[in-house]
């Protein structure tokens, strides 16, 4: 079959071990973005499978006319961003893999690193010492802080795991259901909304993005949080309502962000007001990024298209596409 690959900036997978997996078939591994959905309907006139890697490129409607010989489409993880409807539609099976009970640990480990950096002030001491001077300020340490989960999933719970490593006190927010799951594994929930928001010292974000989490961080949840709390967001931008974590920072709560996700992205300029805030650590989407956590991501994908080669589909959203 011929395989698309979408979206493999610095070219990695085709040097990772998983890729063999691919061996019998005529493999195009995109490494850049096309200007226009014209563009990369040209590109993609023969693919028989398009690999997505992550949410890089939306897979829509009128992207899917175009693509006459296309059969499947994979990736790992949820899929906002693909119109599955219109690839049934089209008699194109949509497969993911969902990867229940094994977290991100690549992202975990990012999340806990801007946790860290931020508290410490690593970019300024970092440029000031490079600057020719000494020390830039005073840090935090994390020992005996509050730190505040926003969603009670498999990735909040990894970097939980690491924040009482560092003697951290943590302290749980997500919907009625997760709360009550949090409480019934023994964990602290906060008292209220306004509470979570307004005592711990970080607050990091874990939530898939969907219509109904869309925006749900409001700009009074942000203005609730101490004027030298951090916050952190490495799952998606779209969680938090259209402008207002830069409004907040700009009013002095929170005091700090560190974000690994952009409302639209790549991110290429340097004036965007969030990359270019002076209280924001920011960092261009790698929480998934690493090589450990792309081969295993991949290795996934691939199996789905071994098994569609082979006649048995595995992970199928849409197998009504079958009948189409």
């Amino acid at each position: 079959m011929k395989v698309h690959i979408l979206d493999d900036y610095f070219d990695t997978l085709r040097g990772l071990p998983s890729f063999a997996a691919l061996a019998d078939h005529d493999v195009t591994v995109w490494t850049d973005k096309p200007a226009t959905e014209a563009e990369l309907a040209e590109r993609l006139q023969d693919a028989d499978v398009l690999i997505l890697f992550r949410d890089r490129t939306e897979i829509t409607e009128s992207l899917v006319s175009r693509l006459p010989n296309l059969k499947l489409v994979a990736m790992r993880s949820a899929y906002p961003h693909v119109d599955v409807d219109a690839l049934t539609r089209a008699g194109v099976l949509f497969c993911s893999n969902m990867h229940a009970g094994s977290p991100s640990t690549a992202a975990a480990e990012l999340t806990f690193l801007l946790i860290l950096a931020a508290a410490r002030r690593l970019p300024e001491q970092v440029a000031s010492i490079r600057a020719g001077h000494w020390q830039a300020g005073v840090g935090r340490s994390l020992s005996g802080r509050t730190l505040g989960l926003y969603g009670y999933g498999r990735l909040g719970k990894a970097v939980a795991g690491y924040a009482r490593a560092f003697g951290m006190n943590v302290v749980w927010w997500a919907s009625e259901e997760g709360r009550a799951r949090a409480a019934a594994d023994g964990e602290t929930v906060a008292t209220s909304r306004d509470a979570f928001f307004a005592e711990p010292d970080v607050i990091s974000i874990h939530k898939r993005l969907n219509a109904a989490t869309r925006g749900e961080i409001t700009a009074d949840d942000l203005a609730a949080m101490r004027a030298d709390a951090i916050f952190v967001n490495t799952s998606r931008a779209g969680l938090v309502a259209p402008g207002a974590l830069v409004a907040a920072l700009d009013a002095g709560r929170p005091g700090l962000a560190a974000v690994d996700v952009f409302d639209t992205e790549p991110v290429t300029d340097p004036d965007d007001p969030v990359v270019s805030h002076p209280r924001v650590l920011p960092t261009p989407h790698i929480g998934f990024v690493t090589e450990d956590e792309l081969d295993t991501q991949f290795a996934d994908i691939y199996a789905i298209v071994t098994a569609y080669a082979d006649g048995d589909p595995v992970h199928v959203i849409n197998p009504e596409a079958r009948a189409s």
